[in-house]
């Protein structure tokens, strides 16, 4: 496939490449010079949670999603492999004793 420069230096991608690639408009891409006239294009990963939040807001009613029943963090507490939260020391994850 062929693509041209435009006056303002952008580069058009295919419209079949984007619909294969799912590429939408504002999507981020890294281009780095490998040689001369020689590139490469990366697209950049979205967040993962990139429209985590239309997709609430389309919830097809108020009360869709129901609360379920969990354990509270004070009774795993006492579950823990130290008396005192590790959790509150950086990079440090609380163990559960199985």
């Amino acid at each position: 496939m062929r693509t041209r420069v435009s006056s303002k230096g952008q580069i058009v991608l295919p419209a079949e490449i984007r619909r294969l690639d799912g590429v939408d408009a504002g999507q981020e891409f890294e281009i780095t010079r490998l040689d001369r006239g020689d590139y490469r294009l990366i697209r950049r990963a979205s967040r993962p949670n990139l429209g985590a939040i239309d997709w609430l807001l389309a919830c097809p009613e108020k009360g869709f999603f129901a609360p379920i029943e969990s354990e509270s963090t004070d009774s795993l507490r006492s579950t823990w492999s130290t008396p005192t939260c590790s959790a509150s020391r950086p990079g440090r994850i609380p163990v559960r004793k199985l």
